[in-house]
């Protein structure tokens, strides 16, 4: 699968109830095939998603703004714009806007970066927290909505601030202590409302404290499925991240999601799949498949 970030549409918007929501897509970013799929083999998992020469598949940086009833709710960041030329050629980074194609799609979906009143993060790795924070023309890096309140599980914030070798590339700090430092952060412990129709779930495996994001109004529910399915190609059960640091936790999490979603049709954000934005998984199928698949 060949794509390029200028193929990808920069938003696409629905509704859940009353509450209008928005993906923003923020980019790309190209990771190597095998270790986003972890024990699955390659000739299974290229059927879903090709490689490119390099083992490398297309992986979205989608986010999400909400329009809930009491504030406007920006779901991760994506990577921002602070990280060199050579981490950019790594990740096979594709995301230049004004700074980045994330303010370029919220502008998109009619409002203003300003307007963030929380900035709600899944968890903490640079994919997700990049946008956090940007760096200002005199080397300095501050919270990039100031505007805003971070919300994130203390849990998550504690294990980024100290990580072991294992997990230290993907916290960089500059994500994450410039919005501490401002006393901008709003932590949340388990399950937990952040405002009116949007409340955290945790669903851990990928990190011990990654949380997904559930949008509800008028009987009807969306989850922002973060990295415990990071795409369409993920959703049986045990095809799982080698990223992941507790995968049958993560088999777990997600167990237990499927059931909720096909019980309650709840509509599904993907937020790395470089195709899909969203999907309800089919109720009469003995294995989660989207509706539409």
């Amino acid at each position: 699968m060949s794509r390029t970030v200028s193929e990808l549409p920069l938003v696409r918007s629905t509704t859940v109830g009353s509450i209008r929501m928005h993906a923003v897509e923020a980019g790309l970013q190209w990771l190597d095939g095998g270790a986003m799929f972890g024990v699955v083999p390659k000739p299974l998992w290229e059927r879903r998603i090709p490689a490119d020469e390099r083992n490398r598949i297309p992986l979205a940086l989608r986010c999400l703004l909400v329009e809930a009833p009491g504030a406007l709710v920006l779901v991760d960041t994506g990577i921002g714009a602070k990280e060199s030329e050579k981490f950019k050629e790594l990740y096979g980074v594709e995301n230049a806007g004004s700074p980045t194609r994330l303010e370029d799609g919220i502008r998109a979906a009619g409002f203003q970066p300003e307007d963030v009143d929380i900035v709600l993060s899944t968890h903490l790795h640079f994919d997700h927290a990049g946008g956090n924070t940007v760096r200002r023309d005199d080397g300095a890096v501050v919270p990039a909505f100031p505007g805003a309140r971070y919300v994130v599980q203390r849990g998550e914030f504690e294990f980024g601030d100290s990580p072991n070798e294992r997990v230290r590339a993907s916290y960089l700090q500059d994500n994450i202590q410039p919005v501490a430092d401002a006393g901008l952060y709003d932590f949340v412990e388990g399950a937990s409302a952040v405002t009116e129709g949007v409340r955290v779930l945790p669903t851990p495996g990928h990190t011990p404290h990654h949380q997904s994001v559930v949008i509800e109004s008028g009987g009807d529910t969306a989850c922002f499925l973060a990295d415990v399915c990071p795409t369409t190609a993920h959703l049986p059960l045990p095809w799982i991240m080698g990223y992941d640091l507790e995968p049958l936790v993560t088999l777990e999490s997600k167990r237990s999601l499927w059931e909720r979603a096909r019980a309650d049709s709840w509509l599904l954000v993907f937020e790395h799949d470089p195709v899909t934005p969203w999907g309800r998984l089919d109720p009469e199928s003995p294995r989660p498949r989207l509706v539409d698949e």
